[in-house]
């Protein structure tokens, strides 16, 4: 029976995120609840959504966000208009259908003593070459900065700091988790540390893998350094598909169901087998 505090852990991991949705529906209909939720990036999205409903029929908000027109917008420009504009800003799409969406589902006023849950979501300042935790004040702004992925979004500004996306810094944020008392934590991850890595072949590839290295580095370290008192569960995505890898990945919405699908039949399977019945 499980009656510690419980954590949801999101991970960022732009379009892949939409496996988080089949973790939950896999976490809710088994009967947990969350104490609390941490998330980055597009796990902060997912996660604030989460802190205000949380229970099963967010899943359904969820569902309908991620197979709306409006998510399709976000990264929604043509490849040549993307790259046109590269070449006289610093990134290739504008925040404002994002800022739409979160707005539409969240309120444009909500803060983060509004939502029904503690929530807390993770940026990296630029300004101080720092991780920076959102507690407190507007809910959609400091979505916005925890997503602000480098090249992709423009840096957010909040009370003259930068922001930009909080998986550079803590992309599986499981130490804030543990920080806030949780004892019970259930990581929703895009798939990522699944796979293993290989060298890189192409240009863009040398970028990922460093990436890639320095995110499962920080999560390989807090994971062995969890307190004796702490359970953690990283839910399983499914598998994933070759695109996956692709410099392209983010924009391809085309897999959403398959994606959300698989997560939740791998999850229900998974804490069916290894995590104890909710109280």
């Amino acid at each position: 029976m499980v009656n510690s505090p419980v954590a949801f852990v999101l991970g960022g991991g732009g379009v892949l995120g939409a496996v988080e949705v089949g973790m939950l529906r896999a976490l809710f209909r088994g009967g947990y609840r969350p104490d609390v939720v941490v998330g980055t990036s597009i796990g902060a999205v997912n996660g604030a959504l989460v802190a205000s409903d949380p229970s099963e029929s967010v899943t359904d908000r969820l569902v309908r966000l991620w197979t709306s027109p409006e998510a399709a917008t976000v990264y929604g420009d043509s490849i040549g208009r993307q790259l046109r504009r590269f070449a006289a800003r610093t990134h290739l799409h504008s925040p404002l259908p994002l800022r739409r969406l979160l707005e539409s589902e969240l309120g444009e006023q909500t803060t983060f003593a509004d939502l029904k849950v503690p929530f807390h979501c993770c940026a990296a300042s630029i300004e101080r070459a720092a991780e920076h935790w959102f507690d407190s004040g507007p809910l959609v702004d400091a979505v916005l900065a925890s997503s602000a992925v480098p090249g992709l979004l423009p840096p957010m500004e909040i009370a003259g700091e930068h922001y930009v996306d909080g998986g550079i810094v803590n992309s599986i944020p499981i130490g804030e988790a543990v920080r806030l008392g949780a004892k019970l934590l259930f990581v929703l991850q895009v798939g990522r540390v699944e796979r293993s890595l290989s060298v890189p072949r192409r240009p863009w590839e040398v970028a990922q893998v460093a990436f890639e290295i320095a995110r499962r580095h920080r999560f390989a370290r807090e994971l062995a350094s969890l307190p004796d008192d702490v359970r953690v569960h990283v839910l399983p995505t499914g598998g994933g598909e070759s695109r996956d890898d692709s410099p392209w990945a983010y924009r391809d919405m085309a897999a959403v169901g398959r994606r959300i699908s698989r997560a939740y039949t791998a999850s229900r399977r998974y804490l069916a087998a290894n995590v104890p019945p909710a109280s």
